[in-house]
């Protein structure tokens, strides 16, 4: 397996918006993030992923982008920009950008010229149809609710938006609007930008015809058959790479949504021809309910996830590469979700999950706040909501009476979006030392308990956890590169699995209980002297790895052995 730095990297996901305002405006910024650098590469992480900084009307939070080659006026100025990057290069960190290129704002100067008119030199840079008897040209539904056509009755087509109404898809069948897009990949690039993350680039392709998808439960029909790794996507990602990617040393990640593992293998193709890794969505999908709606309180079964997190583990090695997370700005917060964040145990199931994922083959990603154990927001009423997600789901809720308004409030604080998007946990100062101003969103009240600062003043907090999860990675290369073979795939406790590298082998045990349990260990590894290399709790190396035969794991146990 070829040895490449982004492999042996660990991410860290920022979203401006919640991570340090420097200002006073109640909106994290450029400039915050600046002043933050050296807390993360203390953490350990090599690269910084940036959600969206571009300029934007923000209906969807920065993915809808109104200029590519202009900051936010919230988040601060190019020079700005410039001076983050020059001092996260000065820090040995790499800057990935998040590209929208799917869709962009409506008020894209492209998107602006293409509605003004039917022979408009832009108005096949979006997707036009024409009514089909006085209707919609399809019964597709949009990703946050409603159809995902808008008429223009100046011009009497309908365009396509697989999200907002105010998000229009981009024409990838241009070949003006490829060269326009790869002209602004390449300038961001030649200003020393080290990669990006590609938001639903598995959508830029979609089957021309463009017939009705099947109907759901809110009567509209589904588009992903028609849009899911469409029929030209690979040609167009080659495009792409040839045109830009293949020219600079990047890291590149696409968020491949809907994809499926044969799919995968040819956008991180080990060849090289497309991307490096994508993020797929199927250990998330797993607490979805019936009709594959998140909106539901369900947990996840442990032999579920297993299954899949193995089928990918297999599957892709030395055939592509994973990416790993639990967390990123469109998931609750993992300790709530998967982990449990009652006082008593939510650090040490914060650790437990933190091992479980970092001990896979594959590149991790860490989401802000994730190396503090942060929660779930306490949501009460839909009025502490920013997301356009959450607020649509409720209102489409209150129009089709599906369940009652009491439950729906309920499933949407378990699993919105907006559990990942409050502010930062600094310190244990007014607003968690976010702001000096009053945030965009509310801070959640426990950060006076949970924040950086009082976790990197103790040796045993979740913070120096990750620090010593991300420098084991960089000490050992079984932990980046070795096989995986999962162990107990029926147990409803215990996710446990080795790895296996040039002569070594690697024993990793999670708990994901607070009941304890006992685990047997492998025969092949019984009576031989094993390292224990990371344990969630205070533990003799006698008991874990020298000649033991029996592990009995305290609540929510995580040990990794090398033997």
């Amino acid at each position: 397996m070829k040895r490449v730095w982004w492999k042996e990297s660990v991410v860290y996901q920022i979203y401006p918006r919640s991570f340090k305002d420097s200002n006073g405006d109640g909106i994290g910024d450029l400039n915050g993030i600046t002043e933050k650098l050296p807390y993360i590469k203390e953490l350990g992480a090599d690269v910084i992923w940036l959600s969206p900084i571009y300029q934007s009307p923000n209906v969807d939070n920065g993915y809808d982008i109104s200029d590519y080659q202009s900051i936010m006026d919230e988040f601060g100025t190019m020079e700005d920009f410039d001076r983050m990057l020059a001092r996260a290069h000065e820090l040995g960190l790499k800057i990935m950008l998040d590209l929208v290129v799917n869709h962009t704002s409506d008020e894209h100067r492209w998107f602006v010229e293409s509605y003004s008119g039917r022979d408009n030199p832009y108005r096949d840079f979006y997707i036009w149809r024409e009514p089909k008897e006085g209707k919609e040209p399809n019964n597709w539904g949009a990703n946050f609710g409603g159809s995902a056509w808008t008429f223009a009755e100046e011009t009497g087509m309908y365009y396509l938006h697989l999200f907002a109404e105010k998000q229009p898809d981009l024409n990838w069948e241009n070949e003006a609007v490829r060269d326009a897009v790869y002209e602004m990949m390449t300038w961001w690039c030649d200003k020393g930008i080290d990669g990006f993350r590609m938001d639903v680039i598995s959508l830029i392709s979609k089957v021309q015809e463009m017939p009705d998808g099947p109907v759901g439960a809110n009567g509209l029909g589904a588009p992903y058959p028609y849009v899911v790794s469409g029929p030209r996507v690979h040609e167009f990602l080659q495009e792409m790479n040839e045109r830009v990617l293949s020219r600079y040393d990047l890291i590149t990640i696409g968020e491949a949504f809907g994809v499926t593992l044969d799919e995968a293998k040819k956008y991180a193709n080990s060849e090289g021809t497309e991307l490096n890794m994508v993020f797929h969505f199927e250990h998330m999908g797993l607490d979805s309910g019936e009709d594959f709606s998140k909106w539901c309180d369900k947990k996840i079964s442990l032999p579920e996830l297993k299954q899949v997190m193995t089928r990918w583990q297999k599957g892709l090695d030395g055939k592509g590469w994973n990416s790993l997370y639990w967390c990123n700005h469109d998931q609750p917060r993992i300790v709530s979700r998967f982990g449990n964040d009652a006082p008593e145990y939510r650090e040490v199931s914060a650790k437990m999950l933190a091992t479980c994922l970092h001990m896979m083959q594959g590149t991790p990603y860490i989401f802000q706040g994730e190396e503090l154990g942060m929660t779930n927001y306490p949501f009460s009423s839909m009025e502490e909501y920013r997301d356009v997600e959450s607020i649509q789901a409720f209102e489409d809720n209150a129009a089709s009476g599906t369940v009652d308004p009491e439950t729906m409030l309920r499933y949407i604080a378990y699993k919105s979006r907006d559990n990942a998007r409050t502010p930062m946990q600094w310190d244990d100062t007014a607003q968690g030392g976010f702001t000096a101003g009053t945030p965009w969103i509310g801070v959640n009240p426990n950060y006076r308990l949970i924040n950086a600062a009082e976790q990197m003043g103790r040796e045993d907090s979740v913070f120096h956890y990750y620090q010593k999860l991300i420098r084991l990675r960089k000490e050992y290369p079984i932990i980046v590169y070795g096989a995986y073979d999962l162990l107990l795939p029926d147990s409803e406790e215990i996710y446990a699995y080795l790895r296996r590298y040039e002569g070594q082998t690697l024993l990793v045990v999670c708990s994901f209980t607070e009941k304890k349990q006992i685990f047997e260990v492998p025969g092949e590894l019984v009576n031989k002297d094993g390292n224990l290399l990371i344990s969630n709790y205070e533990t003799a190396d006698d008991e874990r790895g020298k000649g033991v035969s029996v592990l009995s794991l305290r609540p929510y146990e995580a040990d990794v052995i090398l033997f």
